[in-house]
Parts: C-alpha cells; sequence; structure tokens
C-alpha cells in the first residue's frame, strides 16, 4: 500500500482551498506557498496528514466535493475547517500541525459547529401582521435559529402555531407589497422582511 500525505491549504480568498497530496511535503508547501497555484496565491498550510492508500483518499475527498471544485484544479470552495474534520477522520498521522489528530478533529467540529450556530445572522426587526393585527419583533436565538416574539408579550411564537410563524411573516410581506412568494421558506421571508423593515 502507497503511503503519503493529503493536506489542505488556505488561499488569499476566503472560502477557496486547496486540497492535494504529495510524498514530500515541506517541499511541495514551499513551492506552493512561494509560488502559488493556478494564479492563486497566498497559499498556506493547514493541515496535513500520512495516509494508506493516499492516491485514493485524496480521490474521495476531491469526489465528495466535486460540486464545489473550481475547474479541473485542486481548488475548492469549501469551508476549510469541515476539509480539516474531513481529512481528520482517517485513520493516519498528522503530519502539520505537530498536534494530536483527535485535537484536530474536535477543534475543526467545534468550529463547525460555532459557525453553524449562526449562519442565519438574522437581524432584530419589528414588523407587525394583519393575519393577527398584531406587533412583533425578531432575534437570533442561541442555537442561531429564528424567534418571533409578540410585541406586547414579549412572549416567543413556538413552533408549530395557528397561525404558524411562516404565515404570520407572510402577511408581513403581503401587507407590504411583496408578491411571489410561493415556496419561499420562512427564512428566505425573513431576509426578505429585514430588506423593507432596516
Amino acid at each position: 500500500m502507497a503511503t503519503g500525505i493529503v493536506y489542505v491549504m488556505s488561499t488569499v480568498v476566503d472560502g477557496l482551498i486547496k486540497i492535494g497530496k504529495t510524498d514530500d511535503f515541506n517541499k511541495r508547501m514551499n513551492i506552493l506557498e512561494k509560488n502559488g497555484y493556478k494564479n492563486v496565491t497566498g497559499l498556506k498550510r493547514q493541515f496535513a496528514i500520512e495516509l494508506e492508500n493516499y492516491d485514493e483518499k485524496e480521490h474521495l475527498i476531491h469526489t465528495i466535493f466535486s460540486k464545489s471544485r473550481i475547474g479541473n484544479t485542486e481548488l475548492f470552495s469549501v469551508d476549510l475547517d469541515l476539509a480539516i474534520q474531513l481529512l481528520a477522520s482517517f485513520k493516519g498521522k498528522v503530519t502539520y500541525p505537530k498536534v494530536s489528530q483527535t485535537e484536530v478533529f474536535v477543534e475543526a467540529t467545534e468550529v463547525i459547529e460555532e459557525k453553524e450556530k449562526f449562519r442565519h445572522n438574522f437581524k432584530e426587526i419589528q414588523f407587525s401582521s394583519s393575519l393577527t393585527n398584531k406587533s412583533y419583533y425578531t432575534k437570533t436565538n442561541q442555537e442561531g435559529t429564528l424567534s418571533i416574539f409578540e410585541f406586547s408579550t414579549n412572549k416567543e411564537i413556538p413552533n408549530y402555531s395557528k397561525p404558524s410563524k411562516k404565515q404570520i411573516v407572510l402577511y408581513a410581506l403581503k401587507d407590504l407589497g411583496v408578491k411571489d412568494l410561493d415556496g419561499k421558506t420562512l427564512y428566505q421571508m425573513m431576509h426578505q422582511l429585514e430588506k423593507y423593515r432596516s
């Protein structure tokens, strides 16, 4: 079985990473960090792991992220921590950074969970809905999801309420003259409402 190193590098472009393989890690890193790759500069080593069957494992990762691949390159528009988490889940020996594989995996997982927690990033806004003839306000709760509160009582509108949060927001948008709301999710409608209320 061929043993080699699969690595992840960040680039100067936020959200653009390089995933590759090598059998001489330091030499490959020095070349890429000095010269860049496919007109992308500022490459910086982030994680590397020595694996058996490294050709197959690199190919597997490229396949998993294929929809985010930039042309026929080793560049991917993928979250860096997600790529590190995936690589750290393979059985192997961490080459870079000089920490344990478990530490890398746990740290990458924690970063991903923190990003996920605040992925929706809703603004706090106040709005009214003709469906209920009440005023509401919104905020993102500790889990990173949208919470809608009745303004006069400060009580959160529960999931599966009647009328639903989605219906309340739908009427708030209709009250503002917004059209083409069929098939929109609650989150999509909230982002639209933010544009009108901010």
